[in-house]
């Protein structure tokens, strides 16, 4: 145990200005003594022959070769289309911005 006291989760809710019952201090001091804890077995761990880490196994990102294929023509995307304009899609405004 880190030796927590509820007179020290007092002083701290005093200087945070939060209102804690006697319930609610006993409790965070079991709470802040479990994390204090907590950090201290970390701690003894992680000497400078233990590389920091973010992830438990390595990530590494996966990407494949960008080729180019085969491409619709304007005239066969444009062929199932409603509407169009020229070369483009026509769709309706959806704003309330009819023109």
């Amino acid at each position: 145990m880190s030796g927590i006291s509820a007179e020290q989760v007092a002083h701290l809710a005093r200087l945070a200005r939060i209102d804690l019952s006697q319930s609610e201090i006993a409790s965070l001091t079991i709470e802040l003594d479990q994390i204090v804890d907590s950090v201290a077995k970390v701690i003894e761990v992680a000497t400078p022959e233990v590389p920091a880490t973010s992830h438990p196994i390595p990530l590494e990102n996966v990407f494949r070769e960008d080729v180019v294929g085969e491409t619709l023509t304007v005239e066969q995307a444009l062929s199932g289309a409603p509407e169009r304009d020229g070369s483009r899609f026509k769709v309706s405004a959806i704003l309330g911005e009819e023109q």
